[in-house]
């Protein structure tokens, strides 16, 4: 029997509310310390992807280092509606270049 896991979307609610039309599971939030708590609650029950808005991931970063070596969640950052800071491009160039050697994204 395989396991089902779970995919979660948090940041304001501008930028993920359109997310549960696709099925996810959207937390709308923006305060640091419940972003942390949601993460690790999330990441304790059957999510393995939790994508977080920028923004929000800037207010949690240390709770989001955390799980950077675990298998599971893998916590992917997305742009807000407010644009693309970058972050999210930094954190797959970092994971890409630990996981093969090498950054061959660029």
């Amino acid at each position: 029997m395989s396991e089902l896991y779970k995919t979660a979307v948090i940041g304001d609610t501008a930028s993920v509310s359109g997310f549960a039309a696709l099925g996810l599971s959207v937390f709308c939030e923006t305060a640091p310390e419940r972003i942390a708590k949601l993460i690790d609650r999330l990441a304790a029950s059957d999510f393995a992807v939790i994508y977080i808005t920028e923004p929000a991931a800037a207010l949690v970063s240390d709770t989001i280092k955390k799980y950077r070596s675990s298998k599971l969640p893998a916590i992917v950052l997305i742009p807000a509606v407010e644009g693309n800071t970058g972050d999210g491009m930094r954190a797959l160039h970092e994971s890409v270049e630990k996981a093969v050697g090498s950054d061959i994204l660029n």
